[in-house]
């Protein structure tokens, strides 16, 4: 394998996307519904979501396509989403054309919605029956957030191309984009790069990084936050009657709010009274997903159990108080 270093997930995602048209020779890229991918242009166009990110900055580079993720809470199961790659592909994205199929194995402001082995493993079949490369972004799902490295090792799925960011230095402005010798060798000398990428700052950050994994068992803790977080939700769903369909692979949790747990209806209302009271008790909460209803929990893996106690506990409150 070999590397190209960046400054931003979309940075790296942006060069993921020229690699695998220089690799290919052709020219589409098809993502996934509620994918999130960066606020360059490249990658506004591969997001999603229109609201909030493409909004207000006129049209969007072409040649991006989009099939549905598999969300079977909502009715979109993974035989649908995978009847939609191929109509995708049959009517808008033909394979000849096609560069890359990009997806996140954990969607992130999609909704912390996980795509199952099965469906890794289809999609990762798909790209090889049609000379097609699969492009993992892990820049928000990677680095331990899931109790693995990186997140697509639950399924045991290979991509050709794997982006990377956020957690891999502490804070520091660098990601990485990881792919075989052939693909990454594939576009001509100086083609690839820029001023700051690969800075001595950003790196010793890294390096930093990858020493603290393995001194403090990072993936163990991940794996064991996971757990707290995990009894707790079902705790919850229990106990509030708008609480439902919690989930978490590793320390990369939520759950929804919904009108009634057998409508699933979602209640981006009651998500956002939860969250305005739990501010109000001086702990900020994220909603994220296609219907704004999803409470999303992406704390640091390193987090005492004291501070994570009190901050589960302004949770609760803040559920109490809104009426969940």
């Amino acid at each position: 394998a070999k590397v190209m270093l960046a400054n931003s997930g979309a940075e790296a995602l942006e060069n993921a996307v020229k690699i695998a048209r220089a690799a290919t020779k052709k020219t589409n890229v098809i993502c996934f519904t509620g994918g999130y991918h960066g606020r360059t242009f490249m990658t506004m166009a591969m997001n999603g979501k229109a609201a909030p990110y493409q909004t207000d900055f006129g049209p969007m580079p072409g040649l991006v396509y989009r099939a549905p993720f598999p969300i079977p809470y909502h009715g979109i199961s993974e035989e649908e989403a995978l009847r939609g790659l191929e109509l995708t592909m049959k009517a808008d994205s033909p394979a000849h054309n096609t560069a890359a199929i990009v997806i996140e194995p954990v969607l992130g402001e999609g909704g912390f919605y996980v795509a199952s082995p099965a469906f890794l493993k289809a999609v990762r079949k798909i790209c090889d029956d049609n000379d097609i490369l699969m492009i993992v972004d892990e820049v928000q799902s990677g680095f331990g957030r899931t109790g693995k490295m990186f997140a697509v090792e639950h399924s045991g799925v290979q991509p050709d191309i794997m982006t990377m960011a956020k957690s891999m230095a502490d804070g520091m402005p660098i990601s990485a984009i990881v792919g075989t010798d052939k693909v990454m060798d594939s576009s001509g000398p100086n083609s690839l790069g820029g001023t700051y990428t690969g800075s001595p700052t950003a790196c010793a950050a890294a390096l930093a990084v990858f020493d603290v994994f393995a001194e403090e068992n990072i993936l163990e803790k991940s794996q064991h936050l996971g757990e707290k977080l995990r009894v707790r939700f079902e705790q919850w769903e229990d106990q509030f009657a708008h609480v439902h369909n919690s989930r978490n692979l590793g320390a990369m949790a939520a759950f929804e709010l919904v009108e009634t747990k057998d409508s699933h209806k979602p209640r981006p209302d009651l998500a956002a009274a939860v969250i305005k009271k739990a501010k109000e008790k001086g702990l900020i909460l994220l909603s994220c997903g296609l219907f704004g209803n999803t409470v999303r929990f992406l704390m640091p893996v390193t987090i005492e159990d004291e501070v994570l106690e009190e901050g589960l506990a302004i949770v609760e409150e803040a559920l109490k108080e809104a009426g969940a």
